[in-house]
C-alpha cells in the first residue's frame, strides 16, 4: 500500500459532464497488466450517510476505495482517476476473468441496502453511466452489481436497486423474456448462468440467490422455470 499523498497521478481530477466534486483518496494503485477498465460495478454504501461513506473511502487505514460515490441527494464524488486501480471489488470473477479491480470502474452508491435508492442519486447514475461507457467502450453487459461477480461474499447493491430502471435506457444488460429451457435442472440452470457471465465458484444455492437478487428479489423456495428466464437472451419483434 503507498502512503497518502505520494501519487501524483491522481492528483488531478478529470473533467466530466457532471462536474463531480474531487475528493482524492490514497488507496489506489495502477491497474495490473496494462488492463483498461472493460466493467462498471455497483456497490452500496451499507453506511448512514454519503459522508461517512466517503471518510471510510478516503481513509488509508481501511485500504478500500471506488472511483466515484453518488450520494442520496445525487452528488457526485470522484476519488480514484479513472486510469487507476481502485480498491472495490475484492476477490470474485466475471466471465471467466479475475482481478475484477484492474478491468473495473467502482461506483459506490449511498444506501444503507434496506431502502429505495434515491431519484436524485438515480439520476445522478444515469448521467455518470454513459460517460465511462463512451470514455472505455464499456457494453451495457459489462455494468454489473458487486454481487454478481462475487456469489455469496457480497450482495450488494441489493434487492432494492432498480436494475429495470437501467436496462429500459441501455445501461445494463437487458433481462430474457423468452421461455425457459426444456431442460430446468440445476445443472443445466449452472450453464445459464455461466453463459451470463456467473463464473464465480459457487454452490447450487448461492447461485441461485445470487440470480434472484439481481433479477428476481422476491421469490423464494427451490429452482424453478421462471429463474431461468431472464438469463436467457431476450427475443426481438420482427
Amino acid at each position: 500500500m503507498h502512503a497518502a499523498g505520494t501519487q501524483a497521478r491522481s492528483a488531478v481530477p478529470s473533467q466530466t459532464e457532471l462536474s463531480p466534486i474531487w475528493h482524492p483518496s490514497p488507496n489506489f494503485g495502477p491497474r495490473r497488466d496494462s488492463l483498461k477498465p472493460s466493467l462498471i460495478v455497483l456497490h452500496y454504501t451499507a453506511m448512514s450517510s454519503a459522508q461517512a461513506a466517503l471518510t471510510r473511502l478516503c481513509d488509508p487505514q481501511y485500504e478500500v476505495s471506488a472511483h466515484y460515490l453518488i450520494g442520496a441527494d445525487g452528488t457526485l464524488w470522484h476519488m480514484v482517476q479513472e486510469t487507476d486501480r481502485a480498491w472495490h471489488a475484492g476477490a470474485g470473477e466475471w466471465m471467466g476473468q479475475s482481478d475484477i479491480n484492474s478491468r473495473s470502474i467502482g461506483i459506490e452508491l449511498d444506501n444503507r441496502g434496506d431502502h429505495p435508492f434515491s431519484d436524485p442519486l438515480m439520476t445522478s447514475l444515469e448521467a455518470l453511466l454513459p460517460a465511462i461507457m463512451t470514455r472505455w467502450n464499456i457494453p451495457e453487459t459489462g455494468i454489473i452489481g458487486h454481487s454478481d461477480m462475487a456469489p455469496g461474499r457480497k450482495i450488494d447493491p441489493g434487492p432494492r436497486f432498480d436494475w429495470l430502471r437501467l436496462e429500459r435506457q441501455a445501461l445494463a444488460a437487458s433481462r430474457g423474456n423468452s421461455a425457459p429451457p426444456q431442460d430446468t435442472s440445476p445443472a443445466s440452470f449452472r450453464a445459464c448462468t455461466q453463459a451470463a457471465g456467473y463464473t464465480a465458484d459457487a454452490n447450487d444455492k448461492t447461485l441461485l440467490s445470487t440470480i434472484r437478487l439481481r433479477y428476481r428479489p422476491w421469490a423464494t423456495g427451490p429452482l424453478t422455470a421462471e429463474d431461468f428466464i431472464p438469463l436467457i437472451p431476450p427475443t426481438t419483434s420482427a
